[in-house]
């Protein structure tokens, strides 16, 4: 995607001015043909294709602030503080128009996680509104006859994919504890887009013009696509009055409307009635679903203090495990050597993510040892094994306070999403990563929005050398995610809201991210906009077309095997410091923090 076009396209929208210019100027400007960037392997492929990487000056505010993936969605949000709504409000807000603008990321036919502060109480709180299995679910969900794994995609697309949705429930609950402002008024402005139009952008553009599978859903391809199979092209005022009246039911009946009667019917029929890959998702299983406190995940890094998502997420104890790696190294001084500094944080990430493919899943279902995880003598043990030279591949660890039972080790693919961070005038903050999955979900559509394909987060083989894998299908159990919303405070101060889409890749953005912020003193705009890195206990992975391709001879020195890849991330973060606010959203993406 052309840097210069998505600029255009934003500071025109930015300006109110985009409506305005002719349809078919614009649509001479959209690219006609999909990024000329080729991946080595199907394994290479981000969760959304990248459509540029560009560069802009960090956000500023006295008051308040919102980073969010899209202008529309950002600005909902501080209309909603504008008006004296609490940090949640306005992410609920953010999240309806997300809906609309970001449709292949999140929405109200997914699930999120969200991390709370309260600056009054100095409580932090997490809602773990993730995807459920059906009551009907078995572990072999996604095998073929013959015992091997399904392939990848053809697992994603029909209804086999498909969890119960949590967001609603989620941002219900989380309004009812949190919330100022009444509920229907947080859905005025996504149900304004939703029936009046919003201009198709040129990300949104790009990633329905790589798509192959969406096309096949009748009501996506009547939505998405011109009469000649094309996207709309860039600046196309795109309106959808079927999620306008899901919206209007919701916003008048709660979460109610969406997990009973028509709605509910609806996205069972849908599930149940694809023609080559039906799931088995029942109006039972919607009206079941609950979301979950959970305790949140807290540990230190240096002067501060982090706390993110615990499981079913792996995602804070994954970072919370990387950091405490790094903390006996001189992670300042490696802002002047960044092949150094993407070696430490690497070999960080390998025994992180060899701990979580063995222990991490739905707590529920499986004791996970989260406390040894993050105990500082056995984090101290796994430190030691960080050298010089890269390790190759970790081994899991055997942290203290874990149970008898032993576990097959096994991974599975996770893919896009997307991340709200909310700071407001009294300190209060979310962190909130939300996520349909896939890029465009399970590709089916109903009553205006995408259902998620968030149970290929699932293991696909249940189990591994005879034992079972933590992370296996079961019946009401939550598949395992990465997403990692992280706040951070000094002496009880908020000091950050950070959080990344980005499916697995997540942890290592996350923690990229926080490095930056904390230890090289980058503000959030230069930080999220680093170049991408880290390993999953498999190569090291850098970002293809940055200047990360650079450090490849130094890290193949220290006995890497070295990968450049698409890193797409869309890394939001907001920063307190002393006269305000200051913000980042990746340029990855076309995300803005903006702020009064």
């Amino acid at each position: 995607m052309p840097i210069l076009l998505f600029r255009r396209w934003r500071a025109l929208l930015s300006a109110g001015l985009l409506a305005a210019l002719p349809l078919e100027a614009l649509a001479q400007t959209a690219p006609s043909t999909s990024p000329s960037t080729t991946p080595s392997a199907a394994g290479d492929v981000a969760p959304e294709r990248a459509t540029g990487r560009g560069s802009r000056s960090v956000d500023t505010a006295t008051r308040h602030m919102v980073a969010a993936a899209n202008p529309l969605a950002a600005e909902a949000g501080r209309e909603i503080l504008r008006a004296g709504g609490s940090t949640v409000d306005a992410a609920i807000a953010v999240q309806l128009v997300l809906n609309l603008v970001e449709p292949q990321s999140s929405g109200v036919g997914g699930g999120a996680f969200l991390v709370h502060y309260d600056a009054a109480t100095k409580a932090v709180t997490s809602l773990d509104g993730r995807e459920t299995a059906p009551a009907a679910a078995t572990p072999e969900r996604f095998l073929r006859a013959d015992g091997k794994p399904m392939p990848f995609y053809d697992a994603v697309v029909g209804g086999r994919s498909v969890g119960v949705p949590g967001t609603v429930m989620l941002l219900e609950h989380a309004h009812r504890t949190h919330g100022k402002l009444p509920w229907p008024r947080l859905f005025e402005r996504a149900i304004a887009l939703a029936e009046n139009g919003f201009t198709v952008s040129p990300r949104l553009n790009g990633q329905l013009a790589m798509e192959k599978h969406l096309p096949a859903n009748p009501a996506a391809r009547a939505y998405f696509y011109q009469p000649d199979g094309t996207p709309w092209p860039v600046g196309h005022v795109l309106k959808n009055p079927e999620f306008a009246a899901t919206l209007r039911a919701i916003a008048e009946k709660g979460s109610a409307a969406f997990y009973e009667g028509p709605i509910a019917a609806d996205l069972v029929k849908a599930v149940t009635g694809h023609p080559t890959n039906p799931g088995d998702m029942t109006e039972a299983d919607l009206k079941a679903y609950r979301v979950k406190e959970r305790e949140p995940v807290c540990g230190s890094y240096r002067v501060y203090t982090l706390c993110g998502m615990g499981p079913p997420s792996s995602g804070g104890v994954a970072v919370l495990q990387m950091l405490a790696v790094l903390e006996g190294r001189d992670m300042a001084a490696t802002r002047g050597d960044p092949a150094l500094a993407a070696h430490w944080l690497s070999e960080a990430g390998r025994l992180a993510f060899a701990d979580r493919g063995l222990y991490l899943a739905d707590p529920d279902f499986v004791s996970v040892p989260v406390k040894g995880l993050l105990d500082r003598g056995y984090l101290a043990s796994r430190a030691a094994l960080v050298g010089e030279r890269s390790m190759g591949k970790a081994q899991a660890g055997e942290p203290p306070f874990r149970e008898g039972r032993a576990w097959g080790f096994a991974e599975a693919e996770e893919h896009g999403t997307s991340h709200i961070s909310v700071v407001d005038g009294a300190g209060n903050a979310v962190a909130m990563t939300t996520t349909i999955e896939d890029g465009f979900g399970s590709r089916l559509m109903v009553r205006g929005f995408l259902l998620n394909n968030e149970l290929t987060d699932f293991a696909f083989t249940p189990t591994e050398d005879g034992k079972p894998v933590a992370n296996r299908v079961e019946p009401g159990k939550r598949p395992r995610s990465s997403m990692a919303p992280t706040l951070v405070f000094r002496d009880g101060v908020l000091v950050a809201s950070v959080g990344s889409p980005g499916g697995s890749n997540i942890i290592n953005y996350v923690g990229k991210t926080l490095v930056a912020l904390l230890d090289w003193n980058l503000d959030p705009q230069a930080a999220v906009d680093a170049p991408n890195f880290g390993s999953r206990n498999g190569p090291t992975e850098l970002e293809q077309g940055t200047e990360a391709e650079g450090w490849i001879a130094a890290l193949e020195a220290r006995g890497h095997t070295v990968k450049a890849m698409e890193l797409t991330s869309g890394t939001q973060a907001i920063v307190v410091t002393g006269p305000g606010l200051s913000g980042g959203a990746d340029t990855r993406r076309e995300g803005v923090a903006v702020g009064d």
